[in-house]
Parts: C-alpha cells; structure tokens; sequence
C-alpha cells in the first residue's frame, strides 16, 4: 500500500468497486450508485443503505454530546432511505470505542439514535460493539417502498428542487472552527451538529419526483451526479436561490463568517437537504434540467470545491 497520496478519487474507487461486485441477480433492481439497495419483493420491495461515521473526520467530541453525534450518524442512513421514496424501518448499529469513554457518554450515543429513529417511526433491532483507536459508528438502516426514486430520472424540462436551503451545517463547521456564536451562527452550528431532516417533505416531494437525493456532500457534487446519472444538464439559477426565505440569514451568517454564501450553499455538505426534479413538486425551485450534460451555473460564479473524503 503506498504511503503517499495515490491519486485516485472517490468516485473513481466507487465505479470500479461497483464493477467487481456487480451480479446478475434480479433481485438486485438497485445496487451500488444510488443512496440505497433496492432488492425487489412481491409487494413492497426492501431499501437497504450504510453510512459511517469517523471521529475527527465526520465528527468532534469535544464539539458535539454524545447525543447529537448519534442523532447525526442515524439522519444521514434515514435520509438515504427516503431520498429511494422510502420509509425507514429497522436499523443496526456497529460500533467501534476505545474504551476510555464514560458509561452515561456511551448511553448518549445510543439515546441519540433512537431519538432520531423514533421521529420516523424506526427501531435500533441490533449491531455490533467492539474496540479500536477511534470511536466509529457504522449504522446500516432497511427499509420499504413500493416504487424507488432514483437519480437516473431527471426529464428535460423538470424544475430542480431542494426541500430547504443548505449550507448551514458547513457555515456551523466553520463557525466551531473560528470560535463565533451568538444569533443566527448558533443555529447553524445545531444544524452541523445535528442537522434537522425535513422527513415529511421528504416523503411529499417523492410522491411525483422523477429523480430524488439527499445533500450530503454538497448540492454541486449531488446535482452533478444525478446530471450524469440521468443524462443531462443541471442549469442551476442563483437568481432562484437569492429569493430563498432564508438566504438574507444565511449570508448574514457567511458575512460574520467571512465566507462567500454561495461556498456555503454550493459547496458545503451535511445538511441532508433533499435535491429532486419534476413539476410542481413541494419544495424551493433552484433551476431547471436542460438537454446536454452535467452542470450549468446560471447568474453564479464557480464556488470553491467544497470538502471530499479523498481530494
């Protein structure tokens, strides 16, 4: 294994992982690529997706109770599951902890997922304890749906919408980074933390969504993948973005922070906004899916690429 930086990025690793696993099962309507397995079933078929958490890398303990940290770790698998047009059902927890962590610290984690569990009505059914050098949090959350959303269902001529505005929770890492609170940067700081999940609207948008993600990396990465997977350009119109309700706070925030909104909003991740497209879906219109291929900035301009695993 080389010590050095081998040059390679994630997507690259994804796609050609996705080759040495891929079978001809039929069962399989759905496997790597997307935010979640899809395997079929006479009625409603079974969602299944992992996500997991590293200390210092997707979170801080001094930064975060044991609390938020689990409710954070549980939204990004149960937005995985909606973003399929589907509800979460079950999840199982692996957990990796030094054993230097106090008891009630340990509880905590597990009181925050089942919080964020019990909001849309899933239950922990098991996992998995062990220890390492770092605290990591594996969760693997099933679910069901009667037909998937995927990201290969953008139309030309669907608008683009996100369920609310993201960039909060990158404006809180930055702000936990600098050492700023008070007013509008205390809330975003909660959202990194852990983020509020609009499950509900989740649940509207996919009922007539031709194409469905959640933001979790940022909503360039995320819109350009539903761009490619679908054939087409993502025209996004930062005119419609500047009429969000909630664009004058936010670069309020970006202004005590001395970032660009826009860096924050393009580029920063976490916020587990949903990205969709159709017609009149309920959400906020960012732009419209256009013949051609990736994405297009319309009254934009190029933000600064925001934070990849491996870059």
């Amino acid at each position: 294994m080389a010590s050095e930086k081998s040059g390679w990025s994630e997507r690259e690793l994804l796609f050609n992982i996705s080759e040495i696993f891929a079978a001809a099962n039929p069962e399989v309507l759905v496997g790597i690529g997307d935010d979640a397995a899809i395997l079929a079933r006479p009625q409603n078929h079974i969602v299944v997706t992992t996500d997991m958490a590293v200390e210092d890398v997707h979170f801080k303990v001094n930064w975060s109770s044991a609390e938020e940290i689990g409710r954070k770790i549980a939204a990004a698998n149960l937005a995985d599951i909606f973003a399929m047009g589907g509800k979460p059902k079950y999840l199982t927890v692996a957990m990796s902890a030094t054993g230097n962590e106090e008891f009630e610290w340990m509880l905590g984690i597990a009181r925050g997922i089942a919080h964020e569990a019990q909001i849309v009505g899933a239950q922990v059914i098991g996992g998995d304890l062990t220890k390492g050098e770092k605290i990591v949090i594996s969760i693997t959350a099933i679910g069901e749906c009667k037909n998937a959303i995927l990201r290969s269902g953008a139309k030309v001529g669907d608008s683009i919408y996100v369920t609310t505005l993201p960039g909060w929770s990158a404006a809180g890492l930055i702000a936990l980074q600098k050492n700023i609170s008070g007013g509008a940067v205390d809330f975003a700081i909660s959202e990194h933390r852990a983020p509020s999940v609009d499950y509900d609207n989740a649940e509207q948008i996919a009922i007539n969504a031709n194409s469905l993600c959640d933001i979790s990396d940022s909503l360039l990465i995320q819109a350009e993948q539903l761009a490619i997977a679908s054939g087409v350009e993502f025209d996004i119109d930062g005119d419609l973005i500047k009429s969000h309700p909630e664009f004058a706070e936010l670069s309020q925030v970006a202004e005590l922070l001395d970032v660009s909104i826009f860096d924050l909003i393009l580029s920063g991740g976490e916020d587990h906004v949903f990205l969709a497209t159709g017609h009149g879906l309920k959400g906020f219109e960012i732009g419209k899916v256009r013949a051609g291929s990736g994405i297009r900035l319309t009254h934009l301009a190029t933000p600064q690429p925001g934070w990849q695993h491996f870059s």
